[in-house]
Order: C-alpha cells, then structure tokens, then sequence
C-alpha cells in the first residue's frame, strides 16, 4: 500500500510539475518568418512569439520558448520535453489521434509559389510533370502526396522552409505548396520578388489542411488546455491580437 500511495503522489507531483513553472512553449527551431525566427542577438522574434507571450501573459502562466526540430516536435510533445506547441501546427484529424489542440488563433490560405510568368496553376493537371518541393511533416507534404505527386515528376521533401525557397529561387525546383503568409514574407524578399509569384491558393481539404492553427497540448491536459483557451480569447477581446497583427500584416490572419 505505501508502495502505491508512494507512486500516487509521485505521478500528481509530476503531473502538476509538468507545466507549472514554466510552462515550456516548443516552437520550431528552424526559422519561419514573419512566425518565429531568430534576431542578430538570438532572441526569437515574430508574430507567433508575440501572441504566444501575449496568451501566457493573459493565462497568468509563466512560459519559457522552447525551440525544437519540426520534424520531432510532436515526440517532444508527448514524452513531455515540452507542454505546448505553438508553432504554425494546423489542427488535423490525423494529428488530434495522437495529441489535443486549443481553439484556433490563426488561419490562412494554401498557396502554389513558381517562377514568375511560368504557367503553373495549383492544381494536378498545372503541376504535371513538374519538381515540387515541400517542407517536411507538414500539411502541405500531404497534401502534395495526395493530390500532386501522381503527375508530378518528383516531390523534393525539404528539413525547413527556407531550403525549399532557395532551391525555387535558383531554379532547382519548380514549384513549392506553403502557407501564404509565410509565402508572402519570402516574396518580399530581394530573392524571392526577382524569382517568383503566386500562383494562387490550392483547392481547400479540411481533413488535410486542418481547421487552422491551434495550440497542441497532450491528451488529458484538460487544465492546460483551459488556461490556453482562455489566453485565446482574452487577447482576442481586448485587442491584443489585432494590435500585433497590424504590425505584421495588412489584414486580418483569424480566418474563417
């Protein structure tokens, strides 16, 4: 009986250890601008770094950024290096079979970039035959898979983002599937303005696609979840989310 009253205690203990001083926010450590990228000193910087500092700051939660590889993110997750995700992840039914997501804060088109006057269109019969490139454990790669790669002749799997927009840049590939903010940010570049255009958004599938980005938080996180819930909507309420976006972007990114 001490055994298992012993071991009761010690599951609470780190049950409530796990994300209350700090809460440990994983984000991706690979650069995604106007998201999360790191400054000239090494700080994380962006639009997502901002609403998550503002979430924890309206939960009254003490958060520490975490940064982690994209392609284990969800690992960490899990076996609890981390307690939450905030880093661009789509709710998806296939992703909510092995953790939970908050209410969304952010949701936004899936666009096709290529060269500049080419005559690709994000759809199979305008990517026949070409190169496309994708980030890796991504909605975007499945989506590729399902609906492109058939008459696509190859779909090049990049580790970031940043590595599929310069090989689109120098001509490596010939077309990539992303988020078109994330897509509009590289487009402002010097690179990417000389190179490339959207090609317009892709045919949505929620089951795919998700029903936008949401926080992930592990399955029975109940308590967590509620404190992210209500971070959500309280700087949505008072302005807060509207008053970092302005300074990102022209419009509202919520979606529908």
């Amino acid at each position: 009986m001490k055994i298992k009253l012993a071991a009761l205690a010690a599951s609470l203990l780190f049950g409530a250890a796990a994300y209350a001083d700090p809460v440990k926010i994983g984000i991706a450590a690979e650069p995604y601008p106007p998201f999360a990228s790191p400054d000239a000193s090494g700080n994380w910087v962006g639009w997502e770094v901002e609403i998550i500092n503002a979430v924890c700051k309206a939960a009254e939660m003490d958060c520490a950024i975490t940064p982690v590889a994209w392609d284990g993110i969800i690992p960490s997750l899990t076996s609890g290096q981390i307690d939450v995700i905030m880093a661009s992840m789509s709710i998806t039914e296939e992703r909510l079979k092995t953790i939970d997501f908050s209410d969304k804060y952010y949701n936004t088109p899936t666009v096709v970039i290529a060269s500049n006057g080419s005559d690709i269109t994000p759809t199979a019969e305008g990517l026949a035959g070409k190169i496309i490139g994708v980030q890796a454990s991504t909605v975007h790669e499945a989506y590729v898979n399902q609906y492109f790669a058939p008459t696509a002749a190859e779909v090049k799997v990049y580790q970031t983002q940043d590595e599929a927009n310069q090989d689109l840049a120098a001509g490596r590939i010939d077309a990539i599937q992303a988020d078109s903010i994330a897509m509009d940010a590289f487009l402002a570049t010097e690179a990417g303005a000389a190179c490339c255009e959207s090609k317009g958004a892709v045919a949505d599938d929620p089951a795919i696609l998700g029903l936008g980005v949401g926080a992930g938080i592990r399955k029975g996180e109940d308590e967590l979840k509620g404190k992210i819930n209500a971070g959500i909507a309280a700087i949505i309420a008072d302005g807060t989310y509207d008053a970092i976006t302005k300074n990102y972007f022209a419009s509202s990114i919520y979606g529908e």
